[in-house]
């Protein structure tokens, strides 16, 4: 198996040109490497130079990341962006990138696991963007506590980025949408939820949830999207027989 293998493995599965339109990341190959086989492959949320150096000193020939290098427009090739890519060639090392496509996957997707997490049922799409539905929502077959939530969220027991306590102490239909989609929080309202689960915490929605009583987690854009790439990694191994290891870097934002 090389890349290209790779990639349209990747591709079907996660149903990559589907957000050709909706998504302005490169999906798919962003840095291409010799045609010689893929054994071992590195997983991380970011595509940034420590990650990238993580994964040549695991022996990766490629690394996997949900946030890449390119975002739908051209830019030169200087600063920190020419050292990522001058460490990825000169190691011989891949980088591949699904963003999007891997928010929305209903079963590898970052949202698609944390529903599981919090034990969600009657999982349906949600979460419009661009006419694709990139989030998940669903109800508890018994109403929780914010506390019970947050456990379930943040399982090492993090705080929050932030926290909206406004809707219902028990919680029983939450929307889900992973990363910086503050704003996604009005279709839950519209839609009547008690909770909006996302990564990024924003000024700009903090009056409206509090006036329409919706409850809102940014349990943190790392945090939120640290499932998916972990999710594709064991499906990766599984499936394709490659190596895999993952790339711990968090954030905390």
């Amino acid at each position: 198996m090389n890349m290209h293998d790779f990639d349209r493995w990747a591709r079907e599965l996660l149903s990559v040109d589907r957000f050709r339109s909706a998504d302005d990341s490169l999906n798919g190959i962003q840095v291409d490497r010799s045609d010689t086989p893929l054994r071992k492959m590195a997983f991380a949320v970011d595509a940034c130079l420590e990650t990238i150096r993580r994964a040549k000193e695991a022996g990766a020939q490629a690394l996997f990341v949900h946030h890449g290098l390119f975002w739908g427009k051209p830019l030169p090739l200087s600063g920190s962006l020419r050292q990522r890519v001058l460490e990825l060639l000169n190691g011989d090392l891949a980088l591949y990138a699904c963003h999007l496509p891997l928010d929305a996957h209903p079963e590898l997707g970052n949202n698609a696991v944390l529903a599981r997490m919090l034990g969600l049922k009657n999982i349906e799409p949600f979460g419009d963007y661009h006419g694709l539905a990139i989030g998940c929502k669903g109800i508890f077959d018994t109403a929780l506590s914010m506390d019970e939530v947050l456990r379930r969220v943040l399982t090492a027991g993090d705080p929050p980025r932030a926290l909206y306590p406004f809707g219902p102490e028990r919680i029983r239909s939450v929307g889900i949408v992973s990363g910086g989609a503050a704003f996604e929080s009005l279709q839950a309202i519209e839609q009547g939820l008690d909770l909006y689960l996302t990564g990024e915490p924003s000024h700009s929605i903090y009056h409206t949830v509090m006036e329409e009583g919706l409850n809102v987690i940014a349990a943190g854009h790392y945090a939120t999207e640290v499932h998916g790439v972990q999710a594709v990694a064991e499906r990766a191994a599984r499936e394709l027989g490659i190596e895999t290891v993952f790339i711990e870097f968090p954030t905390g934002l």
